[in-house]
């Protein structure tokens, strides 16, 4: 069961004449996680960045189609390119939060960290900001490491702790969706695993979308995966089919190194 689709999706930045994602039609699955591979400067980011609208801080971008992100409360799809006020993508993106190549912790306490968003959705309780601060910090996996420095600064961690901050931070809000834009490729390979294993352990909860350059990382942890190429969606099914038995000819190159 989709949890986001989107259809005939098309994404041109400002000032260019052709679009950078072209008629793009692909799924995130309740629950799964979805890689998204291909050379760099393929549009894997575009993609990713267009399905909780970030590329709208800055204006002028144009889209096209439709990406559709299914409403818990009414259990129908709704397109989430109708946004246009500030509360409805303060919503968007608590609903599908986002880690970035690089780990983003806030100059402030690690306990401020995770219950920043938290404060932003209302919640001002105590008692119960402590509680849902400590229950992200264990589903990121990080919370025997950090509960006896909570008060401290979050710059203080190692880079694969300030990951999993990000991480912790972004499940705090309960999402729908997380994703992830190359969370790994500035980590070294024990804090890489770390994550690998959080991820699967993750989407028991939520669903993820992962913009990936290590195959090997896709062929591990996820469950479908989508093969991109100068824009367009060249192939998106099974991982296994996808590494296994490419239906398309690019794909197969791109997987056995032949280009890319």
């Amino acid at each position: 069961m989709p949890v986001m689709q989107l259809n005939d999706f098309s994404f041109t930045y400002p000032g260019v004449s052709h679009p950078s994602l072209k008629n793009i039609n692909i799924e995130i699955r309740k629950n799964k996680i979805t890689a998204l591979i291909g050379p760099s400067g393929c549009g894997k980011s575009t993609l990713l960045r267009s399905m909780n609208r970030i590329h709208d801080l800055y204006p002028g971008n144009k889209y096209e189609g439709s990406i559709e992100l299914l409403n818990t409360k009414t259990n129908k799809m709704e397109n989430i390119l109708n946004i246009k006020k500030e509360n409805e993508f303060i919503e968007l993106r608590q609903k599908v939060g986002m880690i970035f190549q690089k780990p983003t912790p806030f100059p402030m306490s690690i306990f401020d960290n995770v219950a920043y968003g938290l404060k932003i959705a209302g919640i001002k309780n105590k008692t119960q900001l402590e509680g849902r601060v400590e229950q992200a910090l264990k589903d990121a996996a990080l919370w025997r490491e950090v509960k006896d420095r909570l008060g401290k600064s979050a710059m203080g961690l190692s880079g694969g702790q300030q990951q999993r901050l990000c991480i912790a931070r972004a499940v705090a809000v309960k999402p729908e969706v997380i994703l992830f834009d190359e969370p790994t490729s500035a980590l070294d390979p024990i804090s890489t695993g770390a994550i690998e294993e959080l991820l699967v352990e993750l989407k028991k909860d939520v669903s993820i979308a992962i913009v990936t350059h290590n195959m090997q990382q896709a062929s591990r942890i996820s469950d479908y995966t989508a093969f991109m190429y100068l824009g367009d969606l060249i192939e998106f099914d099974k991982t296994e089919h996808i590494f296994l038995n490419p239906k398309e000819k690019q794909t197969e190159d791109y997987i056995t190194g032949r280009f890319g």
